[in-house]
């Protein structure tokens, strides 16, 4: 069963410097989601920002041992634009 935490230190790995939240968004340890804000975005289409953070947590997804990660990514300006959470 993997934690947030986990996920989260993988993604910070790929993409240092990044803002990243990673919930569990079922309790079983397999079904996240996670917002990531980085520089690395800027200019990128979503579907290539996604790529970005999949590829850190590819092994995981091949084995099964991480069915699911939804993602929401930003680069930092349009994080700014959205306000206080």
């Amino acid at each position: 069963m993997l934690k947030a935490e986990r996920i989260r230190e993988r993604i910070l790995g790929a993409l240092p410097g990044s803002e990243v939240q990673v919930n569990d968004t079922t309790g079983t340890g397999d079904h996240f989601e996670a917002y990531v804000v980085s520089t690395a975005f800027a200019g990128k289409p979503m579907v290539q920002q996604h790529k970005l953070v999949y590829a850190a947590v590819q092994d995981w997804l091949q084995t099964g041992e991480l069915h699911a990660l939804a993602l929401k990514t930003y680069t930092p300006e349009q994080w700014k634009k959205l306000g206080p959470r």
